[in-house]
């Protein structure tokens, strides 16, 4: 057992160094791993995280709790296990992160959309009005548009800033309204406002209907526990 216990702590310091090592060397089968850790930080609204740090908190979490149960308990394997844990908790609180990010964007997206279509209906360009809700739009959605700003003004090209938009939202919802923004820029027309109010009705609808499916989820899981939890009280 204690050289399990050795292999694990060994392991552990191995991902530390891993993380800050030179990406060359790395074998072809980390790409995939490391391409999901970049997304799920996007998401969790930390693009400038670097994935190599968090692989070395896992890392480094692994180390502690299995070195601190391995002291209090004695026991190798109790160590390993909790060590295992502690390893696999950043990522959970990323998880926890990126999902309470994205219901939270969920609610602010239909403001989002009604405000492009005031902004066109005033007389802005799509762009223009996209580049507004970096100043006016609701607070927790303003970075990506302030840096679709620059973006745009940088490069001229509406459709390569739009897709770096799309990543930096690393949204469900996001995707949708950028993708239909992209198709009504492309076939034109002068229905641009029509098609936001109609999008913002849909998301609306779509927020209401999720809320109500949650809601309903959660009396039968509050139900479930009390069940379980009946005979005991």
């Amino acid at each position: 057992m204690g050289a399990l216990t050795g292999l694990g702590i060994g392991v552990g310091l191995l991902l530390i160094g891993w993380s800050f090592a030179d990406p060359a060397w790395r074998p072809r089968g980390r790409t995939r791993r490391q391409s999901r850790l970049e997304a799920l930080l996007l998401r969790a609204g930390l693009p400038d995280v670097r994935s190599g740090g968090v692989v070395g908190a896992c890392g480094a979490a692994f180390v502690v709790g299995t070195v601190v149960m391995l002291g209090v308990s004695g026991v190798p394997a109790i160590g390993l296990v909790f060590g295992l844990m502690a390893g696999a908790a950043p990522i959970a609180v990323l998880r926890g992160r990126a999902a309470r990010r994205i219901r939270e964007h969920s609610e602010l997206w239909p403001d989002a959309v009604d405000n492009l279509a005031s902004a066109v209906r005033a007389g802005l360009s799509l762009p223009e009005a996209l580049i507004q809700l970096g100043e006016r739009g609701p607070a927790a959605l303003r970075d990506p548009f302030v840096r679709f700003s620059r973006d745009y003004q940088s490069t001229g090209s509406f459709s390569d800033s739009l897709d770096l938009l799309k990543h930096r939202l690393a949204d469900a919802t996001g995707d949708r309204v950028v993708e239909a923004l992209r198709i009504a820029r492309e076939v034109g027309g002068g229905d641009l406002g029509r098609m936001l109010r109609q999008l913002s009705s849909f998301l609306r609808d779509d927020l209401r209907t999720r809320q109500e499916l949650e809601s309903r989820q959660s009396w039968t899981v509050n139900g479930a526990r009390l069940a379980v939890a009946a005979p005991w009280l």
